[in-house]
């Protein structure tokens, strides 16, 4: 057994020409050259993983952010509804409204003292 880190590399013998040479080196090249490609073919996968992080990061904010405006806008249209539906154009309370928890109030009082 040898100790030769890459057993594919031979060293020329003495009566080796020029041709020879290249003969030999060519699937020594050949092979740098595929691996250069699948080099170059794989690209930093560590940096497109933190570069899609960072997109998926910025994509969920914005959407946090237009979720958040359409819920604001939501509530702000239900607390103005149910602002119309008791008060009338000059923000007092309706009188149905008024009669409605009075009778509420009495109902109530009529209730607790029969318990009594």
């Amino acid at each position: 057994m040898t100790n030769d880190p890459n057993p594919r590399v031979r060293e020329p013998g003495p009566e080796a020409g020029i041709d020879g040479i290249q003969a030999e080196s060519e699937p020594i090249r050949t092979g740098l050259d595929e691996t250069v490609e699948a080099v170059s073919a794989n690209p930093d996968v560590a940096g497109r993983a933190k570069h899609k992080v960072a997109d998926t990061k910025e994509q969920l904010a914005e959407k946090a952010t237009q979720t958040k405006n359409r819920i604001v806008e939501k509530s702000h249209v239900a607390q103005s509804v149910a602002r119309d539906s008791v008060t009338d154009h000059l923000d007092w309370v309706k009188a149905g409204v008024l009669i409605a928890a009075g009778a509420v109030a009495v109902i109530g009082v009529v209730v607790w003292r029969r318990r009594r």
